[in-house]
């Protein structure tokens, strides 16, 4: 008989690790990170992770699991992710998948196509490349693999890089969705968080104010302090790239406040985008933390359930 899995999905701020918690709660089960942040140790008040005391003594997992140092694909995501589901259903425990990083759910539910392992003498001299003549790597990749190069945005100089080098070890495209292996033994319920958008920019915002107030300008200077340098992956997300601006004198409070805002704003706008492609999810007008969205969810379980027995 299959496991099964549920999802949550959605923008930031949307209330998704709430929701996740009453969840997991009501039927004994455990919190699967599907944020590709919330990985990394010591980015806490930036990536709204949810904190050890108000985690109601449920499980957490693939969490705070690499430095800022390490890069984190998500084909290791999708691995690490799939042992965990495994690791919890043999139990008799209902895992929860939570998260708002497109890419890692997709790698997880559907699997990624076989690539060959990064080269990192050819990614440095593409990097240069790019340095020197700004948009060359772009236009590389639309002689050498034109559909790729449609489906990646020039702006996205690490797909891009990606891209290429595949292409110049491979001499072939990116491969397709086919030779992708998809999580198999389980049956998965998507759940979709959908506030009202005003009312979600205004939450992002005041999270955002409160977040620069609430530690996280001494949080990325306990980083710095550690040894990280600020050109780590993890200080490119949002709000760690204003904080370590402001930090540096580049920005003024005020303007890295407004523009973290702005840039989650829009973060979140492209969420939107990115889940409403699936037809799978079930999608539940609302903040996780709305009473009827939690009535709804807990019904939508149920049956969920009754379904599958």
């Amino acid at each position: 008989m299959d496991h099964l899995l549920i999802v949550i999905v959605g923008p930031t701020g949307s209330g998704k690790s709430t929701l996740a918690l009453d969840i997991a709660e009501t039927f004994r089960g455990e919190i699967v990170n599907c944020d590709s942040m919330q990985v990394y140790r010591g980015f806490d008040v930036g990536t709204a992770k949810t904190p050890l005391q108000e985690r109601r003594g449920i499980p957490h997992h693939l969490f705070d699991i690499v430095g800022p140092s390490r890069k984190y694909s998500a084909g290791e995501y999708s691995t690490a992710a799939r042992e965990v589901l495994d690791e919890i259903s043999t139990r008799g425990k209902l895992p929860v998948v939570v998260g708002g990083t497109g890419f890692y759910l997709r790698a997880l539910v559907e699997g990624l196509p076989k690539l060959p392992k990064r080269d990192a003498q050819l990614r440095e001299k593409l990097m240069s490349r790019e340095q020197r003549r700004p948009g060359s790597l772009h236009r590389l990749l639309t002689r050498l693999d034109p559909t790729s190069a449609r489906r990646i945005h020039s702006n996205d100089i690490q797909k891009t890089i990606r891209a290429v080098e595949v292409r110049m070890l491979t001499r072939s495209q990116m491969p397709g969705s086919a030779s992708a292996e998809p999580l198999r033994d389980y049956r998965v319920l998507k759940l979709g968080l959908d506030p009202d958008r005003a009312l979600l920019h205004e939450r992002i915002n005041t999270r955002v104010t409160s977040m620069f107030f609430s530690g996280l300008l001494e949080e990325v200077r306990e980083l710095l302090s550690g040894g990280a340098t600020g050109d780590e992956k993890p200080f490119e997300s949002l709000g760690y790239k204003q904080a370590l601006e402001h930090i540096r004198g580049q920005a003024t409070l005020a303007q890295a406040i407004a523009s973290t805002q702005l840039e989650t704003r829009q973060y979140a706008k492209r969420q939107w985008t990115w889940f409403r492609r699936d037809p799978q999810v079930l999608w539940l007008k609302g903040f996780g933390d709305d009473p009827s969205v939690r009535e709804e969810s807990l019904h939508a379980l149920q049956s969920f359930y009754k379904n599958s027995a």
